[in-house]
């Protein structure tokens, strides 16, 4: 059973920004694509939500363009792979999630210029 969602809680969690090792997590996020579309999946705007503890466990929740897609099993190994190299990263679970679902005005700016959105 699924809890109910508070009113006003967003539906993506926030990231940690604030720690060390968010940037690096970030760019190794960067180097992992989808191969249906040339751009990486964060700027696709498929990762939701990087939450590091204190003890560096890295969590990720991430999502894709659709719940059909053929990488689907395969996609959240692929961004713990990039991440667990890291120096300092203790863990790496990658959580898929479908909501909220996907939609293009999640992905970066420069994602829409690569795919000629803009």
């Amino acid at each position: 059973m699924t809890e109910p969602m508070m009113e006003g809680a967003p539906l993506i969690a926030p990231s940690t920004t604030d720690h060390p090792l968010y940037e690096p997590v970030v760019e190794a996020c960067k180097t992992v694509y989808d191969p249906e579309i040339p751009v990486n999946i964060y700027d696709l705007g498929l990762i939701y939500t990087i939450d590091i503890n204190d003890v560096n466990e890295v969590r990720v929740t991430m999502t894709l363009t659709a719940p059909g897609c053929p990488v689907a099993g395969e996609m959240p190994g692929w961004v713990a792979d990039a991440i667990e190299p890291l120096p300092g990263v203790k863990q790496v679970d990658v959580e898929m999630t479908f909501q909220p679902q996907w939609g293009m005005d999640m992905m970066s700016d420069e994602a829409r210029l690569e795919l000629g959105f803009m």
